[in-house]
Order: structure tokens, then C-alpha cells, then sequence
């Protein structure tokens, strides 16, 4: 009698779990589709590097190793990639890209992204955080507004890329993330020469500015341009970091294109 295959606990490829209770074939990863059965049989010819139970020696596995399975679950990929979605996620790359770099090209001086669509959604959930931080103290309330806007797409990308196993979603969310930082960067610049036209109808001179009194709590308001510069900066980079992140993406998937797949794993 054929000794027993071992059970993972995690995949050995793309390091997903938990994985299926039951593990005989034709039972797969739901993240990568790698067969278990055939890596369990593999693992018990003697390949030292698969995570196998809770009995697996750790000292198989060399920090190399380990450190590839840790962030593996960026660059991961269906095995088998549905050319009418890889068509979309190409098209919405594109459309990202143009929008993207109109966005950063935006003067922060002028508070010109002000005006784009994306400012309005931004906007509910800047006012929403100012609630949501209320019972934290004023320090704590001023601040939530910009954390709301910043935390909206954090919490997208997040769940997308831990729950979803979707990077390129969580790409998306990244160029979000980045806009909204965009989007924050006049604000900042504001502070020291109020102009832009608060909620209110009056500047920031006649009290409502967020930035006028986070900076002047920090003794920092002499530095406003500055800092509003610097924040401009780290958004644009957010945005490209985002639009590379999701090129790789769709390269690494153009090998895997087939006409019709019924669902990507």
C-alpha cells in the first residue's frame, strides 16, 4: 500500500491559503490552479522546498525561499488568462495611463484638480472622515478628513490584493490611493496664502482650513508651499508606481492568453 501524500497548508507555488480540506485529485489552488496531488507527490519524492503541513522542517527552506513566497501574491497571475479580459484590463490601463498623467499634470498652486471628476467622490468620504474622527479629539477630526480620502482607496487596494488575490485590481487601487494624494497637495500649498474657495464660499483666512491648522499646530504653516510641493510629488509617484505595477502585470499574463476560459485560477 502507497504510503499516504502529504497535506499542504498553504500552496507551495503561490504560497495562497487555506487551501482545500481535501486535497486528492483533480482539488487545486484556488489563487494559482496548481494541482496538489501532483505537488504533494512531488514533495514526497524529496522536494525539500515545499511547505508540507504543519510537519515541514523549516530548515529546508532556505530565507531566499521564503522571502519570494512572501511577496509572490504581487506578481501573481491566473494560470490560464481569458483573452476578452486580458483585451479589458489592457483598455483599462490605457484609460488609467491618460487620465493619470492629465491628473499630475494639474497645477497644485491653482488647485486645478479641484475640478475633475474624481474630486467630488474624494470629497464625501474628506467630509465623512471629519465625522468618523470626531470623538478622537480636534486634533484628530481636522486630520480625518484627509485620512478619509486617503483611507477610501487604501481599504480598496487592500482587500482586493488580500481577500480577492487581485493584484491588478490593487494596482488600481494604488492609482487611486496616488490621485487622492494628488488631490490633497493643493490643500497643503494653501495654507500659507489662502485662495482656494473652501466649502464654506469664504477662504481659508476666514477659518475652516484644514491644513492652516494642522501646520500651525506643528509650527510648520511657514512651510506649506513646500510641503504642498512634496505631497504633489509622492502622489505622482504613487500614480506611476501604480501604472508599472500593473504593465508587469498584463506582461506576465500575455504567455497565459487562451481564446475562452471559463474562469481564471
Amino acid at each position: 500500500m502507497p504510503p499516504a501524500l502529504p497535506k499542504f497548508t498553504r500552496c507551495p507555488k503561490c504560497d495562497h491559503r487555506p487551501l482545500p480540506v481535501e486535497q486528492s485529485l483533480p482539488a487545486a489552488c484556488p489563487a494559482c490552479g496548481l494541482i496538489l496531488a501532483k505537488a504533494a507527490a512531488r514533495a514526497a519524492q524529496g522536494d525539500a522546498t515545499a511547505e508540507v503541513g504543519r510537519t515541514a522542517p523549516a530548515l529546508l527552506r532556505s530565507p531566499s525561499v521564503d522571502n519570494e513566497a512572501r511577496w509572490r501574491f504581487l506578481w501573481q497571475v491566473p494560470q490560464r488568462v481569458d483573452r476578452t479580459m486580458f483585451a479589458g484590463r489592457v483598455a483599462l490601463l490605457a484609460f488609467f495611463t491618460v487620465w493619470g498623467l492629465w491628473l499630475m499634470a494639474q497645477d497644485h498652486r491653482d488647485g486645478s484638480i479641484g475640478r475633475s471628476f474624481l474630486h467630488g467622490p474624494l470629497l464625501v468620504f474628506h467630509e465623512a472622515g471629519h465625522v468618523l474622527m470626531g470623538p478622537f479629539g480636534e486634533w484628530m477630526m481636522v486630520f480625518g478628513g484627509t485620512l478619509g480620502q486617503l483611507a477610501m482607496p487604501a481599504v480598496l487596494g487592500g482587500a482586493l490584493l488580500w481577500k480577492n488575490r487581485d493584484p491588478f485590481g490593487a494596482s488600481i487601487g494604488l492609482w487611486l490611493f496616488g490621485v487622492s494624494v494628488l488631490d490633497v497637495a493643493p490643500y497643503v500649498y494653501d495654507a500659507l496664502h489662502p485662495q482656494l474657495i473652501l466649502l464654506s464660499g469664504s477662504t481659508g483666512e476666514d477659518g475652516g482650513h484644514d491644513w492652516i491648522y494642522l501646520l500651525d499646530s506643528m509650527h510648520l504653516l511657514r512651510r506649506a508651499q513646500g510641503l504642498g510641493l512634496l505631497v504633489r510629488v509622492a502622489g505622482g509617484a504613487c500614480v506611476l508606481l501604480a501604472l508599472g505595477w500593473a504593465a508587469a502585470l498584463l506582461v506576465r499574463q500575455a504567455p497565459r492568453i487562451e481564446a475562452v476560459v471559463l474562469e481564471e485560477r
